[in-house]
């Protein structure tokens, strides 16, 4: 392999590092993209630790989504991070078999899916985590009776059936089963049927909690304008991610699928140009709502901040007056009751 030298430290380092095809616009905006996920997880693990300082069931859950969105951001920084050719010759994914003597970099090819699909197991948990959440507090009102399973074991079983079949796709290829073509094309048939999954549910929880506040807002005579702002921000920006990130993985699917029964291979649905344009759109979408949700919390989170009031701050009830909170308990314990767990649930 020839390596260019330039009186430039940046392109002389671009030539070394680019053992493979990577062009040089690929280099920068893989090392941008980066950089940006690498920012969004040292602000969402700064938040992590603040958040378990706070202490309660509600910072819990909060917790419980950092802790997720540091998780994404830290695998897409890796992958984005570290240079193609530690992992594999080719910039575009090609067909890879386990242990093969022709092809070398086979475990760099498979760690790099390993990191791509781990990072999009945890990006889609952070709404399946939501939508556990709404389920719940939904059948809590309209089905009072029902009994109801705990939202956190919900969400695990979730994510482990998920798991496993990340797990199932890489054992497969270890045991030559298939190459990496065909777990790139099994992870794509996955994230599209979350994705078609999650856009349906958001929609029709989203009406269901409107209907639930509306409601709740009258009996209470409060204004619930606000949370369900809230629902529908958070409603059409999820269901935009998930539309788009549907589209793109059922278009991806459909034509690797296509030229792989045409020609035996994805060598040639892979060029550079499908494979920049997939990128830029696809990561550059995640990053954007990872953003939403660090800036929703932080909201949510500096809603629910402040210190509580003193003693000498309490106003002194008269002879013969019921406190406030007696005389109205049943109307204070169905308004406390509605707005933390809706607040933690939406992530608002």
């Amino acid at each position: 392999m020839n390596v260019t030298v330039t009186d430039s430290a940046a392109d002389t380092l671009i030539s070394v590092v680019n053992i493979s095809d990577e062009s040089k616009f690929e280099y920068w905006s893989n090392f941008v993209i980066g950089v940006a996920f690498l920012v969004i997880a040292a602000l969402a693990n700064g938040r992590m630790s603040n958040s378990k300082e706070q202490g309660g069931s509600e910072t819990t859950v909060v917790t419980a989504f950092y802790t997720l969105i540091l998780i994404t951001a830290s695998f897409r920084s890796v992958w984005f991070l570290i240079p193609n050719s530690f992992l594999k010759p080719n910039y575009t994914p090609s067909s890879v078999m386990a242990f093969s003597d022709e092809y070398p970099h086979w475990f760099g090819a498979f760690m790099s899916q390993i990191i791509l699909s781990s990072g999009s197991l945890s990006l889609f948990s952070i709404f399946i985590l939501i939508l556990v959440y709404w389920a719940d507090i939904l059948k809590k009102y309209f089905y009072p009776g029902a009994q109801r399973s705990k939202p956190m074991a919900t969400f695990v079983v979730i994510v482990c059936v998920l798991i496993g079949i990340e797990i199932t796709n890489s054992v497969c290829f270890l045991m030559k089963l298939y190459s990496t073509e065909a777990m790139i094309l099994l992870n794509a048939i996955v994230l599209a049927f979350v994705s078609v999954v999650c856009v349906f549910q958001i929609s029709v929880f989203s009406h269901k909690f409107r209907t639930v506040l509306k409601t709740l807002g009258h009996i209470n005579q409060v204004s619930t304008e606000s949370q369900v702002k809230r629902i529908v921000w958070i409603t059409v920006t999820g269901n935009a991610f998930f539309t788009t990130r549907a589209v793109l993985e059922i278009y991806f699917a459909g034509t690797l699928y296509y030229f792989w029964r045409k020609h035996g291979n994805v060598d040639k649905v892979f060029t550079h140009g499908y494979w920049d344009t997939f990128i830029l759109l696809t990561y550059l979408s995640e990053f954007a709502i990872l953003c939403l949700m660090l800036y929703i919390l932080k909201s949510k989170f500096t809603k629910v901040s402040g210190n509580p009031p003193r003693r000498d701050q309490y106003s002194k009830i008269p002879d013969g007056q019921e406190p406030d909170d007696e005389k109205d308990e049943g109307e204070t314990a169905e308004k406390t009751e509605i707005a933390p767990p809706i607040d933690s649930a939406v992530v608002v």
